[in-house]
């Protein structure tokens, strides 16, 4: 194959991953067909299979995909190298309105814990699904002692991390409820306890607007 070709298909390929990423975690992977999945990344269906294997190939990765984006949201510093600021920012827009009401760009980790669950043990879903929950955990406990926190055990970022993704589901299920609102706010206030003001010094809950 030509040069020219191969990166043509490469890039094709990465378009499907990165609509599927976003599909799967908007409606669940179960929702999502081939023919949707390649429609919108602007491909047909009849090449799906030059890319991939099967439709759970295509799903476990792009969940691991979806996974990698939420690395790096948390893994960014800022101008001026404020990790501790950093951490806090990530915290709060986690913890969100917007997060809560966009799954489709949102942490993997909630938005297909569901199918990650029903899916069965060797399925590359739940592979992927699990890989992408250990690497978070990790970027987790670097972001945490890069800010200095206290908090940099594994313990206590397994602590954080699933009462943030608790929250999160719960807040979705509860959408159109005072509710949703509320658990977002009680759990955000929760885990900013350590960090009372963001890099431009206003506290960081207003982050989560």
């Amino acid at each position: 194959m030509p040069r020219a070709s191969r990166a043509e298909a490469e890039r094709h390929r990465e378009q499907v991953i990165a609509a599927t990423a976003k599909l799967v975690r908007t409606h669940g992977a179960d929702k999502v067909s081939v023919e949707q999945a390649m429609a919108a990344a602007g491909l047909t269906h009849g090449g799906f299979y030059r890319h991939f294997a099967s439709k759970d190939d295509l799903v476990a990765q792009a969940c691991s995909a979806a996974f990698a984006e939420r690395l790096a949201d948390m893994t960014e510093t800022p101008e001026g190298g404020d990790t501790s600021g950093a951490r806090a920012a990530f915290l709060a827009t986690y913890l969100s309105a917007r997060h809560r009401d966009n799954p489709g760009l949102g942490c993997a980790a909630a938005a297909l814990a569901v199918d990650a669950a029903h899916a069965e043990p060797g399925d590359p879903l739940k592979g992927a699904y699990i890989e992408g929950v250990r690497n978070l955990i990790d970027g987790m406990e670097r972001n945490a002692r890069a800010s200095g926190s206290t908090a940099a055990d594994e313990e206590s970022v397994l602590v954080e991390l699933s009462t943030m993704v608790g929250a999160l589901v719960l807040s979705r299920a509860c959408a159109g409820d005072d509710l949703s609102d509320r658990i977002l706010t009680a759990v955000r206030d929760h885990v900013l306890a350590a960090y009372e003001h963001t890099p431009d010094g206003k506290d960081g809950s207003e982050a989560a607007e």
